[in-house]
Formats: structure tokens, C-alpha cells, sequence
């Protein structure tokens, strides 16, 4: 079984200026409910509206990651992100009174002590992993930038930086463990060539840098001109380059300090999967298009694999509930009783089967000559399934009875016949409280997912009389 969630045990407050904008911000980090995730709300703005940290909502990556939903953004995520990763936290609301959060000195490492501050809160709920099986791969043709996605008993990250200039070289940097983000990588800070520098102040695209929040390295002989402007934008009265090739008033936190940074990017970037990774991730140039691009690949797959996925069981393996124990916890009998055998129950979810024969007593009418289990059936079917694991956690199952409350985002893909063999798998969406589970449903036959829903029920204790 997975690890559990966790969020923030308190709120946390961090104050400074965003880079592009200039503008003074105020972020909060606040405590989330289980599978929240991570979300930024817009404080500023009428009706506070809410913008989650989701690669389908990458508007634009030139100067950072940018999120935007019904016209309203948020810039430059990448930074705090790869913050709540790398001290897995799974959710937090990230409110904030500006469109980006404040470059602090162009690191995670602030956002990181702050979190450490506000202290780390377990959840109930088991976090959310995707386990990669197979090799994936995205490839930019134009750059040549290159994201690896392989097997590994963990999220691993190794980033190859090479840019083509003398003064920068190529790097690398690694991780084998999610653990290592605080004192490897954290305190690496963002940085830019000096021609991109001259750029950017030129149409007032860095209003809040400075040199504390940036490496600047200077791949072109300075001018006087360009000497003047740098000390009037960095408001210094000297600005010399260094031996290594970057500019004064700074000193490498490491070596490869370049490519440690586009490591924290990488992490922050693909926080926006909205799962967390066990595999390896190998990313050759990386940047932020390539990296979001890869983000939006890979959040597409586990959506189709996980819609696909047919429970890995064995049929014949011995029963954790026969049809007789289901009968002592639920009240069903035959012909309404829809689940034959439970193969598996966790506190997270359930699996059980129905054998489907031509003895069912709805095919005589629906329909003749083309036989086929009503849809609605197969949703009963997994409600009661669905009530093996809502009744198994209480000590006297016998003496409640379960009722739906609600059933949404109900799909049915293929048709079930006599023969089949269903298969159904409920997962929690959300701990069970107050005897109300909320469950993601799928029924599979024949290796392929036949229907699926999202149902709510709750257990109801019978009076005696």
C-alpha cells in the first residue's frame, strides 16, 4: 500500500516581489482535505477564483510556467511547486494577493523552510502514485530537448544541461530519492545568459530581479553602455564579471549549480501530472515547454491506462467473501443479489465478480433473442459490491442496510452477454465518514472496462424493534 497523503499541519505566510511583474506579493500557504491536490486562489480578485496546478492549463512557458483558467493566471509556478514535491506534501492551497508567487532569491529554498515551519500533517487517505511499467519518451525536434520516463522503485531525476557556450559548459545533476530535494537541489537558483538579461530589462520583463535572485552568465564581452544599464537596473554602483564567467555580488551555491536549477524545474513542472511519479526520469535539455509538454503526455496516459485498467486477479484464487458471507453482511437475496464472490478488500478498495448466465431472470425480457444485462443492473452491481467495503467497517454489518444517495459521470462502453464474467473494482474517492462512501466504480469483462461511475452511498442502522 501506497504512503499517506499529507498537507500542512498550519498556515504560512512569505512576503517579497514578483520577478516579471515587480509587484509586492503576499503568498500563503494554507492546510487541504485529502486528494486536493495542489491549487492557487487569486486573493486579489473578485470572487477569489481558484486555478489548480494542472498541465492542461499551461498557457505560456517563456519566462516560467504559467497557468491561466477564464482569463485569470498565474505565473511562474515552478519554484513552489517543486517545493511541496520535494518535501512530499500532497495538498495545500497556495493563496496569493499577485499573478506569481515572489521570486525570493530565485530558488525553492524559502518556500521550502517556510513549509518546514508551518509542519507536515499525515492525512488518512493513501497518495495517489503512478507506477510506470514502460518506457515513454518526448522528444522537441526543433531544440532537441528530450524527456525519459523509465521504470524505477522510485521517483529518480537526472538532468543534462548544455547550452553551447564556454562559459556555462554542459552539467548534470541527480537524484535517487525525493528525500535529497532539500539539501541537493533546493537552494539552486534560476539563471540566464546575459544577452537574455539585456533583453528582458530592455522591454520591462524583469521588474523585480536583482542579483540575489538570479546567475547571470556573461557570454559576450561587456560594453561600457551595457555596463551603465545593468548598474542603473541592479540600482549598484559597480557590476564586475567574475573569473567563472558570472556576475559579481553572487557566489555559486555549487558547481553545477545550472543544472541542479533545471532539476527543480523539472520537478515543479511535472507536479502539474497531478500524480505522483515512480520511475526515473532521464530529461536532456530540459525546459519549460518540453517539461509541461511531457507533463501533458504523460497526465493523458495515466487517464487512458487508468480508464483501461483491468484488475490483475485470479478468478479461481479463494474468496475473501463467498456468497454466503456476502449474504450475512448484505440484505440482497436472489434474483436481486448482483455479486457472486469479493477477491479483494483493503480499507481502500474492493473487488468482486458476477458470473453472467442466460438463468438471469432480466434477459427474458431484455431482450429476446439478443440477450443483454441492463446498464442500470451493472450499476446496482457495483453499489453492492461497493457496500461489502462501506459495511466492513462496522462490527455488526448484519444490522444496517446500504442506500444510494448518488450516482455520477456514469459511462457504459461495451455490452455485457451471458458468458461474461464482470469484475468490479470501487476505490474511495474520500475516507469514509458518518457511514457515506463516495467511490470511483468500474466493471470490466472480457479484458476491457464495460462501465464505470462514481457512487455514493451511505449505511443505515436497522431499529429494532
Amino acid at each position: 500500500m501506497s504512503a499517506q497523503q499529507r498537507t500542512i499541519a498550519q498556515e504560512v505566510t512569505l512576503r517579497g516581489v514578483g520577478l516579471h511583474t515587480g509587484a509586492e506579493v503576499t503568498m500563503t500557504f494554507k492546510p487541504a482535505p485529502e486528494n486536493h491536490g495542489y491549487k492557487f486562489k487569486r486573493v486579489d480578485l473578485k470572487g477569489e477564483p481558484v486555478i489548480a496546478a494542472d498541465a492542461s492549463l499551461v498557457t505560456n512557458t517563456q519566462r516560467g510556467t504559467n497557468l491561466e483558467k477564464n482569463g485569470v493566471s498565474i505565473q511562474t509556478t515552478e519554484h513552489v511547486l517543486a517545493a511541496c514535491v520535494g518535501l512530499e506534501i500532497d495538498n495545500v492551497l497556495i493563496e496569493l494577493n499577485a499573478s506569481e508567487p515572489p521570486i525570493m532569491d530565485g530558488s525553492s529554498k524559502f518556500f521550502v523552510e517556510a513549509l518546514e515551519k508551518a509542519g507536515v500533517k499525515e492525512q488518512d487517505t493513501c497518495r495517489d502514485e503512478y507506477i510506470v511499467k514502460e518506457v515513454i519518451t518526448y522528444i522537441d525536434e526543433e531544440s532537441g530537448s528530450e524527456i525519459i520516463l523509465m521504470p524505477a522503485d522510485e521517483y529518480k531525476v537526472t538532468t543534462m544541461v548544455d547550452f553551447g557556450t564556454k562559459v556555462l559548459g554542459t552539467q548534470n545533476a541527480s537524484i535517487n530519492h525525493i528525500s535529497e530535494f532539500k539539501e541537493e537541489i533546493s537552494d539552486s537558483r534560476t539563471f540566464s545568459f546575459l544577452h537574455e538579461i539585456e533583453m528582458l530589462l530592455e522591454h520591462g520583463l524583469i521588474k523585480g530581479g536583482d542579483l540575489n535572485n538570479a546567475i547571470v552568465y556573461v557570454d559576450k564581452e561587456l560594453s561600457a553602455a551595457t555596463m551603465d544599464k545593468l548598474r542603473v537596473a541592479f540600482k549598484k554602483d559597480e557590476i564586475a564579471v567574475k573569473p567563472n564567467g558570472i556576475l559579481d555580488n553572487l557566489t555559486l551555491h555549487h558547481a553545477n549549480e545550472a543544472a541542479r536549477h533545471k532539476l527543480l524545474d523539472v520537478i515543479g513542472d511535472l507536479a502539474l501530472v497531478g500524480t505522483r511519479i515512480r520511475g526515473k526520469i532521464i530529461a536532456n535539455k530540459p525546459g519549460h515547454y518540453v517539461n509541461t509538454q511531457f507533463a501533458k503526455k504523460l497526465q493523458k496516459i495515466i487517464k487512458t491506462e487508468r480508464r483501461n485498467y483491468v484488475p490483475d486477479v485470479d478468478l479461481h484464487a479463494t474468496p475473501v467473501k463467498d456468497i454466503n458471507q456476502i449474504m450475512e453482511m448484505l440484505p440482497h437475496r436472489p434474483p436481486f443479489l448482483l455479486v457472486d464472490k469479493i477477491l479483494e478488500l483493503t480499507e481502500e478498495y474492493v473487488i468482486g465478480i458476477k458470473n453472467v448466465t442466460m438463468n438471469e431472470p432480466f434477459f427474458v425480457g431484455h431482450f429476446p433473442g439478443s440477450p443483454v444485462m441492463p446498464g442500470v443492473l451493472q450499476i446496482e452491481a457495483m453499489a453492492q459490491t461497493g457496500g461489502i467495503l462501506v459495511l466492513s467497517t462496522v462490527p455488526d454489518p448484519e444490522n444496517y442496510l446500504t442506500y444510494l444517495l448518488k450516482i455520477d459521470n456514469v459511462r457504459y462502453k461495451h455490452q455485457v452477454v451471458p458468458g461474461d464474467t464482470l469484475i468490479f473494482k470501487l476505490d474511495l474517492i474520500a475516507p469514509i465518514r458518518r457511514g457515506i462512501c463516495q467511490m470511483q466504480a468500474r466493471a470490466y469483462a472480457n479484458g476491457k472496462l464495460v462501465s464505470e461511475a462514481e457512487i455514493m452511498a451511505q449505511i443505515v442502522k436497522v431499529k429494532n424493534n
